[in-house]
């Protein structure tokens, strides 16, 4: 069977590991969260008491991290020197750090091969913010899914109070734009939209209008 690579790019917010998920169900596919690798990274460095100033002393400490992607009923799990960290990396403090640690160039080449030999030996759904330009440029189908900044701090703020975080709609307007704009401006890797990907507006949407036209997306690329 033939493998297909799927990348989905987007901003903070815009339901990128939703709709991957979404889809790899779907077709059969693997799911590979690329940002739980980022955030693994960051949650790590936090703990080391290193603040997002000096957050550049995260090369040192690489040697020192092991991270595995292992899969329970389909669930990805997140495995950081051996424990399951799944569930403590989505508060917004990770978020910024993992924004900072990614902006790192030895941390994406550390991550790097972890994410390209899962999509040499399986068909994987895989969403980032440079999966199409950096991670996978000959995937075999690209989306960029983005939606208003406004809606998409709703969903967000909606998905952290469901998770018991306390926080405000504003602050997670004011973390998320702060995000996206550290994210697209860095030098290495910066959070753009590939050329070749397909635009994928969902601020209208239901997550099942989502995923029913990036379905349709798929279908459309792969013969």
């Amino acid at each position: 069977m033939k493998i297909i690579n799927i990348a989905i790019d987007g901003p903070s917010g815009a339901g990128k590991s939703s709709l991957a998920k979404k889809v790899a169900k779907t077709l059969g596919y693997i799911y590979v969260d690329t940002g739980a690798l980022y955030r693994s990274i960051g949650y790590y460095v936090r703990n080391k008491g290193i603040s997002l100033e000096e957050v550049n002393k995260t090369i040192d400490l690489l040697p020192e991290i092991k991270l595995d992607l292992c899969y329970d009923n389909g669930v990805q799990k997140v495995m950081l020197n051996g424990e399951d960290v799944s569930s403590y990396i989505r508060t917004p403090d990770i978020s910024m750090y993992a924004s900072a640690v990614s902006a790192i160039p030895e941390v994406r080449t550390f991550l790097l091969d972890i994410q390209r030999n899962i999509a040499k030996t399986k068909s994987v759904v895989m969403d980032g913010r440079d999966i199409a330009t950096v991670v996978l440029p000959d995937a075999d189908v690209k989306i960029y899914l983005t939606a208003d900044p406004k809606k998409r701090a709703e969903r967000r703020y909606e998905e952290l109070i469901g998770k018991g975080v306390e926080t405000t709609l504003e602050e997670v307007y004011n973390d998320m734009t702060l995000r996206d704009k550290n994210d697209s401006t860095r030098e290495v890797a910066p959070a753009i939209k590939a050329e070749d990907a397909i635009l994928l507006d969902n601020t209208l949407f239901t997550e099942e209008d989502t995923l029913k036209r990036a379905i349709e997306i798929i279908n459309e690329q792969v013969k």
